[in-house]
């Protein structure tokens, strides 16, 4: 079936937002598997136009999977009325040019969107696509030779290093979390399984208002300002989020501040209060735009 809403889904599925890795690309098609109310289903999805041809296998109904792809990719934001609103200022109109069609990549699972951002700190993109690839085939359930993303109880069970797994077991067998290569993440990510497990369900940081949402997030060891703000909008939909880093400050820093040297919290501070709640998207544009611009040669 078409969905009609524009997106570029090639520069959606590459652009790097730790919700998820990318979907395998199978005959033209982008497919994942995507659990819904715990029915496993099988997505796919290809570009069409200027729009997708989405089909899926599983037993869930139409409304149900087109209700979920829609929030994976964000279709029911509205893109031309984000473009016109980068067109009415000079430090924004040249990004939806540059970037048309991008959408957020939405988390399938807010869990493995919070595992996938404490992975993705301080690491490659391909890195750490790769490790959330690992933990999905040796902890996730199969179905139809996809891996689901084991859930925060099984999470909090897997071995933290061989040493855990030796002691535990009496062998080793590559069946711990640093064996797939998450390093020195490896207690953060165990630690936030275990919040998330015994002290409180991830489902109620949808509740929560955006503030009390970022300072709960904060809490998880390993979670710093610019990964709550990541999970919050990837995992959550909280748009007002505004992820900063040392790239975005020096976006931010050359397109509104003459290049002056601020510090990246107040870079983020600034983004929230400018953009509101197209906080997140144009925080998104930004760093494309820089990337394929190629503003952010000159910025090194």
């Amino acid at each position: 079936m078409i969905i009609k809403a524009p997106i570029d889904l090639e520069l959606t599925q590459i652009s790097g937002q730790t919700s998820q890795p990318p979907w395998k690309m199978i005959n033209d098609s982008y497919s994942d598997l995507v659990c819904i109310d715990g029915n496993p289903s099988i997505f796919n999805v290809r570009q069409s136009g200027e729009n997708i041809d989405f089909s899926y296998t599983g037993n869930v109904s139409e409304n149900q999977a087109v209700s979920k792809v829609s929030e994976i990719y964000d279709l029911d934001f509205d893109l031309n009325k984000f473009y016109r609103y980068l067109d009415s200022y000079d430090e924004l109109k040249d990004m939806s040019k540059f970037c048309s069609g991008l959408r957020l990549f939405q988390a399938k699972d807010p869990f493995e969107c919070l595992i996938s951002s404490i992975c993705s700190a301080n690491n490659s993109i391909k890195r750490w696509t790769k490790s959330i690839d690992d933990v999905k085939m040796k902890w996730g359930s199969n179905f139809n030779n996809y891996y689901s993303f084991p859930d925060t109880k099984k999470f909090n069970d897997i071995f933290l290093d061989d040493e855990e797994e030796l002691l535990k077991t009496g062998s080793v067998e590559n069946n711990n979390l640093k064996s797939c290569g998450v390093g020195y993440r490896a207690p953060y990510m165990r630690k936030a399984s275990e919040i998330f497990t015994l002290e409180m369900d991830l489902s109620d940081i949808s509740k929560m208002s955006y503030d009390e949402a970022f300072e709960t997030i904060l809490k998880v060891p390993g979670v710093g300002p610019k990964v709550a703000d990541c999970i919050l909008l990837y995992g959550f939909g909280f748009r007002q989020a505004f992820p900063s880093d040392v790239w975005i400050k020096r976006i931010v820093s050359y397109l509104y501040f003459d290049g002056k040297d601020i510090k990246v919290e107040k870079v983020r501070e600034f983004g929230m209060d400018e953009f509101g709640d197209y906080a997140g998207y144009v925080q998104l544009y930004m760093f494309h735009y820089a990337r394929k611009s190629g503003l952010m040669e000159r910025l090194k």
